[in-house]
């Protein structure tokens, strides 16, 4: 498997970016962004104390974003995206109409 990346945008500016591969997920925060005391953390769960972040799985303030029980199995069949491939539901249906600052755009 290839590594798929995506941005994360907060008000339409460059905060970081998400990629998946075979091993898990990794969310990291643009230089830029990182260094700029100003700029506040995405979510309290991805605090600016550190600048990249590993998991085994879709981190809970990405995965919060995507649209829950016959919502996502419309999207889902509508989108011919496997249900459980949260990281394509989330790049199809996140870069948008989403709820709050935050979008996220397919690179």
């Amino acid at each position: 498997m290839k590594t798929r990346k995506a941005i994360v945008l907060i008000n339409g500016e460059l905060a970081g970016t998400l990629s998946k591969n075979e091993s898990g997920y990794t969310f990291r925060y643009d230089d830029q962004y990182f260094n700029d005391s100003q700029k506040h953390p995405i979510s309290a769960t991805l605090p600016k104390n550190q600048q990249e972040y590993q998991s085994t799985y879709l981190f809970p303030f990405f995965f919060n974003m995507l649209s829950e029980g016959v919502n996502r199995q419309l999207q889902c069949k509508r989108l011919k995206i496997d249900e459980k491939d949260f990281f394509s539901l989330l790049l199809a249906t996140a870069g948008n109409e989403t709820i709050g600052a935050v979008s996220i755009k397919p690179v």
